[in-house]
C-alpha cells in the first residue's frame, strides 16, 4: 500500500442504533449512527410493524415543497421576462389586387 494516501482506520468502530444496539466492527469512522440494525428490523425480528414511515414520509413532502416552491419561483422569473420583452410580431396586411377584366363594347 502506499504511504499517506489512504484514510484513517478504526479496527473498534462502533455503530450504534437507535434502538440503543451497539455493534462493534471496522470502519474509517469512528462512530456510525443508523435508524435500523438487525436487532430491530422487522425483517430479521419476525415482527411486523412499521419502521419510521411518518419521518420518511415528512422528508419526501419538505424536499416536494421545495421543489414546487422552486418550480413557482421559476415560473415568475419566466413570466417577468417575458413581460418585459417587446412583441416581436409584426402584422403584415397584403391586399388583394383584383384585375377586373372589363368588357369593350363597340357600337357599329
Amino acid at each position: 500500500m502506499k504511504k499517506d494516501i489512504h484514510p484513517k482506520y478504526y479496527s473498534e468502530a462502533k455503530i450504534i442504533c437507535a434502538c440503543g444496539n451497539i455493534i462493534s466492527t471496522g470502519s474509517t469512522k469512528p462512530e456510525i449512527k443508523v435508524e435500523v440494525c438487525s436487532a430491530c428490523h422487522p425483517f430479521y425480528t419476525g415482527k411486523k410493524r412499521l419502521v419510521d414511515t411518518a419521518g420518511q414520509l415528512d422528508r419526501f413532502k419538505k424536499r416536494f415543497e421545495k421543489s414546487s416552491k422552486m418550480k413557482a419561483e421559476i415560473e415568475k422569473k419566466k413570466a417577468k421576462d417575458k413581460a418585459k420583452k417587446k412583441p416581436k410580431t409584426k402584422l403584415i396586411i397584403k391586399k388583394k389586387v383584383s384585375k377586373k377584366k372589363t368588357k369593350k363594347t363597340t357600337e357599329k
